[in-house]
């Protein structure tokens, strides 16, 4: 309940238990066994800031905080949680809250995208259980990707990148290292394996965009948004390091606000542990980091788990809002575990704080919050309050109404894919392989030219010769026949009767001459012609190319016989 300007969380003895507004960026932790009441302390704080107007981002991993969208029911241990703490007489109401419901996968709320840009090479790295190595190696993708104006956007533009720059590793080896092609084929098989887990509709636009959190209603309440992670969780690097980028999404791009009055909004992580699993010393610096400072942007971070050690040192020393659940104790781990999170809190003179930790009821927790001033209040023990909404699992129907009643359902209903490296690259190749294939045409064409120009016979050029030679042979014998006298016509004189006798035997020999070249062209000609009969008469069969050849033949030596008459 949010009362008096506090968020109410619970009572210990007389005296009600708040954490002041201005000191909720500070961060916290709801830690405690399974079955203790973190689901329960989760919503009751959640609840309160909506009641302050602040808005809530929550990840759902067992589906049990969809209930908020409806009012309460006052019966059974809620009822009794009323009653032994008087909470009528504090304004305590039973009603439902303003709730939207995300889905990475699209299945349960409204498609919660991002694209692999905004992902960036380190968180991406580790959803696909990338080495060092691969690691860095994706960042180098990134940066020409950068360098060349190349958008990566969804995974096909990841992977048609990764494969240009393996066609193309000479090239960039230079400027940007060298990249093996087996280290690039494993990151490619690493994306395929994320796609066949259905992660492929997660990175695509339009992306989710921080202000679509930070929505406060009509009345006045912060709206309460909650990722539904029953699916997600399933795949413990997918969901860590969706929340981490959530975190970093909030770090990069909300302002600065200094010490504000009350949060902008409040980000509660359950199963806070597996940010921390397998991570590398890098993230594990960026999150000290962004945890450290995202308090000055006006956002408070509260991580939920089983027990304290599951958050390192530089993390957990940053949480100074915490409720802590009972933690069971019988083994000898267990117990040193037990003994470390009692020694977080500043001790309490009235109770042993380790002994009250191990035998505190479902619904009791030690709290320890920032008063006014900032200074750590000393531990409580506190009876947590009921929360004001329903207390279960929604069916589906009443989940699709509240889903499909939101204004941001069409805002992200339809997906929009546009020019990015993918289509940039498959143009790129499109044209260079019409490029390959016009130079190909043209040097098809060329060859044939030539092959073309080569095509003469030596028959046609030995009939080319002998006719050269018969011209010159007839203006030889032209140049020599003598004119008759004109002083005796009709009487040839001796000189005319020998030029008449030598003119009769040059033109005897010219003949000769005639004959060997119609000879030799018609040869030549029929050979020519049963060619180009075989050519036409192939398409008939064997029968038809040997007709077209002894037809062409004829034609040839007949046209020949002409020429030559």
């Amino acid at each position: 309940m949010y009362q008096e300007g506090k968020i109410w969380i619970g009572r210990s003895g007389e005296e009600d238990i708040y954490i002041y507004p201005n000191m909720a960026n500070r961060h916290g932790m709801i830690a405690g066994a399974t079955g203790t009441g973190k689901t329960v302390t989760l919503k009751v704080m959640a609840e309160s800031f909506s009641d302050a107007g602040v808005p809530v981002f929550l990840a759902d991993v067992k589906g049990d905080l969809s209930g908020m969208c409806q009012a309460g029911e006052n019966s059974g241990s809620v009822a009794k949680r009323i009653e032994s703490l008087d909470l009528m007489s504090k304004g305590f109401s039973l009603r439902a809250y303003p709730t939207t419901f995300w889905d990475v996968y699209g299945e349960k709320g409204i498609n919660l995208r991002t694209t692999i840009s905004e992902m960036g090479p380190l968180l991406l790295g580790r959803i696909l259980n990338l080495n060092e190595t691969q690691s860095d190696l994706l960042t180098i993708i990134f940066k020409i990707a950068d360098d060349e104006g190349l958008l990566l956007l969804d995974t096909k533009d990841l992977k048609s990148m990764l494969n240009y720059v393996s066609e193309h590793a000479s090239e960039y080896a230079a400027q940007y290292g060298k990249m093996t092609e087996a280290s690039l084929s494993v990151i490619v098989r690493a994306i395929v394996a994320l796609e066949s887990e259905g992660a492929e509709g997660f990175f695509m636009e339009p992306a989710i965009r921080m202000e679509d959190f930070l929505i406060t209603e009509y009345d006045g309440k912060g709206r309460i948004n909650i990722l539904d992670c029953q699916k997600l969780i399933n795949n413990p690097n997918m969901y860590s390091t969706f929340m981490l980028w959530l975190l970093s999404e909030l770090y990069e791009n909300m302002p600065e606000a200094g010490d504000l009055d009350k949060p902008k909004i409040v980000f509660f992580f359950d199963e806070a542990h597996m940010l921390f699993d397998n991570a590398s010393r890098t993230l594990l610096t960026k999150i000290e980091q962004i945890v450290k400072l995202v308090r000055s942007k006006g956002v408070g971070v509260y991580f939920i788990t089983q027990n304290p050690k599951d958050i390192p040192d530089g993390v957990l020393g940053q949480l100074s809002n915490k409720i802590q659940h009972a933690l069971r104790a019988y083994t000898p781990k267990e117990l040193e575990g037990a003994k470390v999170a009692a020694k977080s809190f500043r001790a309490n003179p009235e109770f042993d704080t380790f002994s009250v930790l191990t035998e505190l009821g479902v619904g009791e927790a030690l709290v320890s919050v920032l008063d006014e001033k900032g200074v750590p209040t000393v531990v409580k023990k506190t009876s947590i309050l009921p929360p004001q909404s329903f207390m279960g699992i929604i069916d589906d129907d009443t989940r699709k109404n509240v889903v499909r009643n939101n204004p941001l359902y069409s805002k992200f209903f339809d997906v929009i894919d546009r020019e990015s490296a993918y289509e940039i690259l498959t143009s790129v190749a499109q044209q260079g392989m019409e490029s390959a294939e016009a130079k190909a045409d043209a040097e098809q064409q060329a060859v044939a030219a030539s092959a073309k120009e080569a095509e003469k016979t030596d028959d046609q050029k030995r009939i080319e010769e002998l006719e050269a030679e018969l011209a010159a042979r007839k203006a030889e014998r032209d140049s020599k026949i003598k004119k008759p006298n004109p002083n005796h016509p009709g009487k040839e004189s001796k000189a005319d009767k020998e030029s008449a006798k030598a003119s009769k035997k040059e033109s005897d020999t010219a003949k000769a001459y005639k004959r060997a070249a119609k000879s030799v062209a018609s040869t030549a000609t029929g050979t020519i012609g049963r060619e180009i009969g075989n050519s036409i008469g192939s398409s008939f069969g064997k029968f038809g190319k040997k007709l077209g050849g002894n037809v062409g033949a004829s034609i040839g030596r007949n046209l020949m016989g002409i020429m030559f008459k």
